[in-house]
């Protein structure tokens, strides 16, 4: 187990959840998306330059295509825990006047082990670096 201080900072705050519905709403109506199976991504820089804001992140997985909650609601702690883990990917790489809106869209019909999650939400991270600059 890790014990250092970086522990500390790999955590997935309510700062970094996309909560408000205002965010939530332009992020669908203006933002760009890209599809990396098994997500679709959808994103949008936003100026923060009076005040530093982390990336805020949204997980969805459909009601259609899971139709347990224990299901979808497994499947979101996954995703979740993959981008807690790399979220150093495009935090520091990044402008420091600019953040994310990300929503992850889970679109596969399988429920993928978490194995197959994580590389996936990392390529679609670094592929977010590639186009959101």
């Amino acid at each position: 187990m890790l014990h250092s201080k970086m522990h500390g900072r790999r955590k997935f705050v309510k700062k970094e959840r996309l909560c408000s519905k205002k965010l939530i709403q332009e992020l669908f109506s203006k933002g760009s998306s890209f599809f990396l199976y098994p997500y679709k991504v959808i994103y949008l820089p936003v100026d923060n330059a009076e005040e530093q804001l982390p990336h805020q992140v949204l997980v969805s997985v459909s009601k259609r295509k899971f139709k347990h909650a224990v299901d979808r609601n497994l499947v979101k702690r996954r995703i979740k825990e993959a981008y807690r883990l790399n979220k150093h990917i495009i935090s520091p790489k990044l402008d420091q006047n600019v953040s994310f809106l990300i929503a992850f869209i889970y679109v596969s019909p399988k429920l993928l082990p978490y194995n197959e999650i994580e590389p996936k939400l990392k390529s679609a991270m670094s592929r977010l670096l590639d186009t959101g600059l």
